[in-house]
């Protein structure tokens, strides 16, 4: 899953019209899309859509990345945890989002207080991840791992549904 890694501040959210919201659509369909064919989709010139698009990365609305199939990277692990925490939540969800197998970092309310996805090599690189360097964090109490054995679905598509 590739959600922004570093989302707004909700409150300062820019709010986007249906013209920027229907180019977001047209780069979450192909994120090498020319600029000239989202313009002609969206009725805009080439120079238009450009200045669009980079507004929009300029304001973290958005983020232009190519995603990998961890399996075909030698990515053969992934799993969900979710921690509970004694304490302040930043300090682990700092630590935690410094992590080169975290891939994101939600802060929760309800069971857990943080839940968090890794990719890891194998099993082994998963124990190592959760016993030696999560588990270890000050402030972590607990943890619960939630292997993934198959990914049905995978989509990119918030914000233009």
């Amino acid at each position: 899953m590739a959600p922004p890694r570093n989302s707004p501040d909700r409150s300062s959210t820019p709010s986007i019209d249906s013209v920027s919201l229907a180019i977001i659509e047209q780069l979450q369909e192909d994120g090498r899309r020319p600029y000239a064919a989202i313009g002609k989709a969206v009725g805009l010139s080439e120079a238009a859509v450009r200045q669009r698009v980079q507004k929009l990365l300029d304001q973290g609305v958005m983020q232009i990345v190519a995603v990998t199939d961890p399996l075909t990277v030698g990515l053969r692990r992934q799993a969900m945890v979710g921690i509970n925490v004694e304490g302040d939540l930043d300090p682990v969800a700092d630590a935690l989002t410094a992590m080169e197998e975290v891939e994101y970092v939600v802060m929760t309310a309800g069971s857990f207080d943080l839940i968090i996805e890794i990719v890891c090599e194998d099993d082994d690189h998963l124990l190592e991840m959760i016993n030696k360097r999560i588990r270890t964090l000050p402030g972590v109490r607990s943890t619960e791992s939630f292997v993934y054995l198959k990914l049905r679905k995978q989509t990119y598509t918030w914000g233009t549904r």
